[in-house]
């Protein structure tokens, strides 16, 4: 086809123009068109502007922390200027640049921090001099040279090559930058609205180091709570995300259609079923740490696709697991963060174990003035109608309790508390407590006014599970759509036999939270789910 701008042909048309002509069309912004015709020039000159490689040979801070030792080991108390690291090859994005005419001042910026390098054109040769004068901020790019310390203390590369790794036709929303009366940097980002910078995440890491905190937060928490299952010998295993039937949760699934078997197949809603059946087979320490999916809304501690720790292991039983998430919490907390002590949401918290133990009927009735199990079905409805949900009538018994539960107890709880023994109708997979069988071997943990991990005494009589399923599947005519199906195959693995087994399940997000101080899980899930776009200009 042809372009019917420039008459040029091409693979294919962006609003109807050809590349060349798009970029430069006047509704693209200005810098879009200046940094397009600036990549032209590139090519024009026989300059590559996307590389394939560079051979680095440190991080910009380790660059930084080599000279450092070096000027110490050699000569601390020397002018600056004084000494010189042999030549390094560093790498990073351009986060600011003085043009100083024949040279110039910039500092680039990698993962590990920033630091400044001296760009001067008799010296990074006559492809060097010329790339200079078509950098723009955000550039990626390698340079090769000494480093030093400049007349005003600053560490910097002396560049003696400088290669384009890669050429940006965006700008970035780059803050702007002060030093305070103590020296310290301090960044003024730009990038402010909330839904482009969880869209645009990308861009929100590449101007916002402490949003790349975050995250890198986020892998050491991981990390920990990998390190410390294994090291108490829980095997890590990888189990089913499409499912043929869901379970393990109330909730409700996503599905889709394996077209070869022509079967409707679902996201996971939980790993339980799937993980118990390894217990089943002799694995009696099993963890996944994975994806989870539930349709259902969005909030500041709910999202679509959500990362979720469970865990199961033999001859335990709830009071186990609860001395289990407790130490678990608290010594990934300090391995982590050096502490137990977090502000949140205006809020401090420790998680330093032992955690307060509560029974979940006794805070609800706390709470509500009804008897969990005792109170009839449409008082509980009045109750939450009274609580300001229109959609009560639509609401089942079960939903009605977790409905009052959640906004009636949960949010006046700052430091984390087992509420336990919930009513058998709540927990279609928990064991029926000893000696009171109108409740259930379970626990949530709640902390700062939500849900951070749900246990129980994992039920292990087949008879038992088969007539819960089925309860739930007259739930599911009647029209609750959480309610779970009936699991044949995990009933047949039960009639293998279960040994008691406690199990366990956390939101790993919601613990990133937690030690972040982050506020919604947007803040700490790198892609959250969100509307869709209207369109990219």
């Amino acid at each position: 086809m042809n372009c019917p701008s420039c008459s040029n042909e091409t693979a294919g048309l962006r609003d109807g123009l050809c590349l060349p002509c798009w970029y430069a069309s006047e509704d693209r912004p200005k810098p879009v068109r200046d940094r397009f015709a600036k990549l032209a020039a590139l090519r024009e000159a026989g300059v590559e502007p996307y590389a394939y490689a560079f051979d680095r040979t440190h991080v910009l801070t380790s660059a930084l922390e080599a000279f450092e030792a070096l000027e110490s080991e050699t000569a601390s108390d020397a002018e600056p200027g004084g000494v010189e690291l042999t030549s390094v090859a560093v790498a990073g994005r351009i986060l600011s640049y003085r043009d100083l005419g024949g040279s110039a001042f910039a500092h680039l910026g990698d993962r590990s921090g920033r630091l400044q390098v001296h760009l001067k054109k008799d010296l990074v040769g006559e492809d060097g001099a010329r790339l200079m004068d078509l950098l723009d901020l955000g550039d990626w790019i390698g340079v090769e040279g000494p480093v030093f310390r400049t007349r005003r203390g600053e560490v910097t590369v002396r560049a003696e090559a400088v290669e384009l790794l890669a050429k940006t036709l965006r700008p970035l929303p780059f803050g702007k930058e002060e030093v305070s009366e103590g020296g310290e940097r301090v960044v003024h980002s730009a990038f402010t609205n909330t839904e482009a910078r969880y869209r645009q995440r990308y861009a929100d890491l590449a101007v916002n180091p402490e949003v790349r905190e975050v995250f890198r937060i986020r892998t050491r928490i991981t990390t920990e709570l990998r390190r410390w299952l294994d090291e108490r010998d829980f095997l890590e295993v990888e189990t089913p995300v499409l499912q043929p039937l869901y379970g393990g949760a109330l909730a409700r699934p996503f599905s889709t259609r394996h077209h070869t078997l022509d079967q409707t197949m679902y996201l996971r809603i939980a790993d339980e079923l799937y993980l118990k059946r390894l217990i089943v087979g002799n694995l009696d320490r099993v963890y996944e740490i994975g994806h989870d999916f539930r349709n259902e809304g969005i909030d500041r501690t709910h999202n679509p696709e959500f990362t979720m720790l469970e865990l199961y292991y033999a001859f335990a039983d709830y009071e186990d697991v609860m001395e289990l998430t407790e130490t678990m919490v608290s010594d990934v907390a300090n391995a982590v963060m050096g502490t137990t002590r977090f502000e949140w949401d205006g809020r401090t918290v420790d998680l330093a174990a032992p955690w307060k133990r509560e029974r979940w009927a006794d805070a609800f009735e706390a709470a509500t003035g009804l008897d969990p199990v005792a109170a009839d079905t449409e008082e509980l409805r009045a109750r939450v109608e009274r609580e300001g949900r229109e959609d009560a009538d639509d609401l089942s018994r079960v939903q009605l309790l977790d409905s009052l539960f959640s906004d009636l107890v949960e949010d006046g709880i700052t430091d984390p508390v087992f509420l336990y023994d919930h009513p058998i109708e709540m927990s279609p997979l928990a064991k029926p407590k000893r000696g009171n069988p109108r409740f259930a071997e379970r626990f949530e943990a709640v902390v700062c006014g939500f849900e951070l991990a749900n246990a129980f005494s994992e039920l292990n009589d087949p008879v038992d599970q088969w007539t819960r399923f089925a309860r739930q599947q007259q739930y599911r005519e009647a029209g609750d759509h959480e309610a779970m199906a009936i699991d044949e195959d995990y009933v047949r693995a039960l009639e293998h036999g279960l040994p008691p087994t406690g199990g366990f399940g956390m939101g790993v997000d919601r613990l990133v939270m937690l030690l972040t101080g982050q506020t919604s899980i947007r803040d700490v899930v790198l892609f959250p789910m969100l509307r869709p776009e209207e369109g990219v200009s």
